[in-house]
């Protein structure tokens, strides 16, 4: 519940002095993910005072014993919002096993876990985000949009004619398609598949629904890719660029269809023609179409190579050989027309600003060789055409700069130098693998003189920088062999998991138990609470871009003001469209990042690349915020009826009978204060009796961190473990055993990550309700400026229900065993009536340990 104002005001003043004492100083940020035994190993102390340290500790997150210490080297200084930082690193130790770092401050890192298998079904988390950016048939949603698509613009026939371009993937969390983006993602997933096929699994059709077809679940995903970028360039002389424009910022919506552009539910589709575009005020700056072709034609390429062997009823012939004629098709158009295809703006100033296109040609002239095949009398052609066009940008240009307008040098990463080094014999490939090592050892002058090893610039989309920037190295790593910047490449893939100022992984529910992304800049997650999994989210940005943005306007409480600095801003903010709203192709490279990391030097095993004894992928459909579940399984009707208990029971008696009379079993978790109380015994014993789920819920009803400043803890650890403790002595008395309640639900329902570690290190889980409904309001009271009704918390579910495509499934819904007498219009009068609604809507109501 949200604590009352008056008693609110009483903790301040009771606890004024020790939320001073209890605030962290000093963090230990490590990847949330955890590490390889023989990867790199490197966490950063990070003190926001003057305080150092001088050594640290591994410690057994089982039993806690050390197992490991050492001193610490290098005081690196200042950083961001730290004035001293150190690099922990612990290499060394590859013993398997749960564990936390300790420093002798007293700071302690978050739980995690070093295992060969520790990112296995990464890849296949995050391919969850593109089948739910799916445009024509949406399995997310199980429905469709933008089937009207679309009316051309700027191309060889009449304007607004009329063509079938319904498919492909929104960009990010507006609806706009681009092809520049579309075909680099589609390359990226099958890249993945093709250099790191046993990270894949199969669990979905080539719609996206669920169900095993045969084929790896990325081939699906850029089968999509294909079909999309296949209609955008139907004829050898015809190639569109781009699938609607800004007009799509009008305002917030699922995509069901848009009427946004004056010709019912049509979107304009531009065509590539290589001059300046723009249907309003503003005009992009394009001088060719290169970039675009460039792009579309590895892509295809690549497709035709996956595809030509796959069984008829995956994919026809015609099918295949049409990959092949418009790989070669979008090839001569680059050739033909060389310079940059940018996107067109509509009513405002901003576009994808790209300003190169000797990667994309590169990259095209040898995948037309592994098309081809070496033998093509045309294959040294080609590869000569691919060196020159390597020479032109043997580095990728936003390496060279602490700064860059909008997608200016895109793709992120030179893919064409990975793929052409290939083309030589390993002895000769040096002079392609330097371009490499040079943008690497460019990054690295700047990296190493602080403790994150942080070299990639804060411009937007500074995550997607980072994924591309990590698999360069790894690129040139498998390449060489050259060892020495393993630590750098290490350093940028734990910042995207957790390493970073703000401790948090960047990609929404990964890993399921930790800090993620909650509150993005998404249609998805604001207007429905749809949970939008695997999505990398842009990332931080340089405080003085942040400052000069226009329209942003934070909703809540900022949980990481302690960790904002001029350096860099992030925030886990709807509000905040700069840092927190996740792209496509951000992601689809991410996969290719990760399917990398889970196949790196693996064991073989007949099961498809998974060790034996591996740990399950990644809890498929349930949902998690900040290491709390907040929902149970979505594909299953049935959800849970939650009550907590402190203060008051005045309901108790009634709402057990109504769940008797509905033979309904519910969860109720209470406090020690609430279980030692005489008033109280008979009910508590007559739950127990009849099989209800009875849990702890704290014994004292403390509350844990601070209201508005999330990330300050108003108790310690051995205060949290001895009321834990005391509640669990309180529970025994009615016979309740620990080892069958594991379950544990917050004080207030209000915590933070620290809290759900120490939780975890008490061998529990740590739950809380599912947001989404008015239910946890029923406390409330008519003085209160947040009261709610009985008849509005009511409504407020039916309407969940009816929006959500999952409606209340796996749903933890929360209300209250008492509450004050100040509040007559009470919830669980109403108890038999919601039972009877739910039931009759064909839920199943279980208590929470089976959710």
């Amino acid at each position: 519940m949200f604590i009352r104002f008056f008693f609110f005001l009483f903790l301040t003043v009771g606890l004024a002095a020790f939320v001073f004492r209890a605030e962290e100083s000093a963090v230990i940020r490590i990847n949330l993910l955890g590490y390889r035994p023989s990867s790199s190993k490197t966490a950063v102390w990070g003190s926001l005072t003057n305080q150092t340290t001088k050594r640290f500790q591994i410690v057994n997150a089982d039993n806690e014993q050390v197992v490991w210490q050492r001193e610490i080297g290098q005081d690196f200084g200042a950083y961001g919002p730290f004035q001293h930082t150190y690099r922990l690193n612990f290499t060394a130790f590859r013993q398997p096993g749960r564990y936390f770092l300790r420093t002798d401050d007293g700071t302690r890192s978050p739980v995690f876990r070093i295992d060969e298998n520790v990112y296995d079904g990464a890849a296949d988390f995050c391919l969850r985000y593109m089948r739910q950016q799916r445009s024509g048939f949406n399995p997310f949603l199980k429905d469709s949009c933008h089937t009207h698509d679309g009316y051309t613009m700027y191309g060889p026939m009449p304007d607004s004619t009329h063509i079938d371009v319904s498919g492909g993937w929104h960009d990010a969390s507006d609806y706009l398609q681009y092809v520049t983006t579309s075909a680099n993602a589609t390359y990226h997933l099958l890249a993945a598949l093709r250099d790191f096929p046993d990270a894949f699994g199969d669990q979905h059709q080539t719609n996206g629904l669920a169900g095993a077809n045969g084929q790896p679940d990325v081939l699906d995903e850029a089968h999509w890719g294909l079909n999309w970028l296949l209609k955008m360039h139907p004829t050898d002389e015809w190639l569109f660029n781009q699938l609607g424009d800004d007009r799509d910022h009008a305002g917030l919506r699922i995509p069901k269809e848009d009427n946004l552009y004056g010709k019912g539910f049509e979107r304009p589709v531009y065509f590539a023609t290589g001059e300046p575009q723009g249907l309003f005020k503003y005009k992009n700056r394009a001088t060719g179409v290169a970039s675009t072709a460039g792009k579309v034609s590895s892509a295809l390429a690549l497709g035709y190579q996956l595809l030509r062997n796959k069984p008829a009823d995956y994919v026809d012939r015609h099918y295949v050989d049409q990959l092949r004629k418009r790989a070669q098709s979008a090839y001569k158009l680059g050739i033909q027309k060389p310079g940059n295809c940018q996107t067109a703006p509509g009513r405002a100033p901003y576009f994808y600003e790209e300003d190169n296109y000797a990667d994309d040609m590169e990259l095209a002239s040898v995948e037309q060789i592994n098309m081809m095949g070496t033998r093509s009398q045309q294959a040294i052609q080609w590869r000569n055409a691919a060196l020159k066009f390597a020479k032109e940008e043997p580095v990728t240009p936003w390496i060279d700069n602490d700064t860059a307008r909008h997608y200016q040098w895109y793709p992120f990463v030179n893919v064409g130098h990975a793929a052409l080094a290939k083309q030589y014999p390993v002895g000769q490939r040096k002079v392609v693998t330097d371009f490499y090592k040079k943008g690497i050892e460019t990054v690295w002058q700047r990296a190493k003189e602080n403790a994150f090893y942080r070299g990639v610039p804060f411009i937007w989309c500074s995550n997607n920088l980072t994924t591309s920037f990590a698999t360069q190295c790894y690129w040139y790593r498998q390449l060489t062999n050259d060892q020495q910047y393993v630590a750098l490449e290490q350093a940028n893939f734990d910042w995207l998991f957790g390493c970073n100022p703000w401790g948090t992984s960047f990609v929404y529910g990964l890993p399921g138990n930790a800090d993620t992304p909650t509150d993005p800049h998404s249609a998805f997650t604001h207007l429905k609470q749809y949970p939008i999994d695997g999505g990398l989210v842009d990332g931080p940005v340089k405080g003085s871009i942040y400052k000069n943005l226009i329209g942003i306007t934070l909703h809540e409480p900022d949980e990481y003001a302690s960790f904002q600095s001029d350096l860099a801003v992030y925030h886990d903010d709807f509000g905040d469209y700069s840092t927190n709203e996740p792209t496509m192709d951000g992601t689809a490279t991410l996969v290719y990042l990760l399917a990398a990391k889970q196949s790196e030097k693996r064991p073989k095993t007949p099961n498809a690349g998974m060790s034996a004894g591996a740990p399950p992928a990644p809890e498929t459909k349930a949902l998690f915020t900040k290491g709390a579940k907040v929902r149970g399984d979505t594909s299953l009707r049935q959800l849970a009826i939650v009550f907590t208990g402190d203060e008051f029971a005045d309901g108790g008696k009634s709402i057990a009978n109504t769940l008797r009379r509905h033979k309904v079993k519910a969860s109720f978790f209470l406090t020690g204060r609430f279980l030692r109380n005489p008033r109280f015994t008979s009910l508590v014993q007559q739950l127990h009796r009849e099989g209800h789920y009875v849990g702890p819920h704290s014994d004292q009803h403390l509350l844990y961190c601070d209201w508005t400043k999330r990330d300050s803890l108003l108790v310690t650890q051995d205060e949290f473990r001895s009321d834990l403790k005391a509640n669990y002595r309180a529970l025994a008395r009615f016979g309740i055993q620990r080892s069958k309640t594991k379950l544990f639900l917050p004080p207030y329902e209000w915590y933070n990550d620290s809290i759900a570690a120490w939780t975890k290190e008490e061998g529990l889980q740590l739950i809380n309700y599912t947001p989404g409904t008015l239910s946890h309001a029923d406390y409330t009271t008519p003085n209160d400026k947040n009261y709610r009704s009985s008849d509005a918390i009511l409504q407020s579910i039916r309407e969940y229900e009816k929006q959500g495509i999952t409606g209340l499934n796996g749903f933890m819904l929360l209300m209250h065993i008492g509450t004050s007498p100040d509040r007559t219009d009470k919830l669980y009068d109403h108890l038999d009536e919601l039972l009877t609604e739910i039931k009759q809507k064909g839920y199943r109501i279980v208590p929470i340990s089976k959710l």
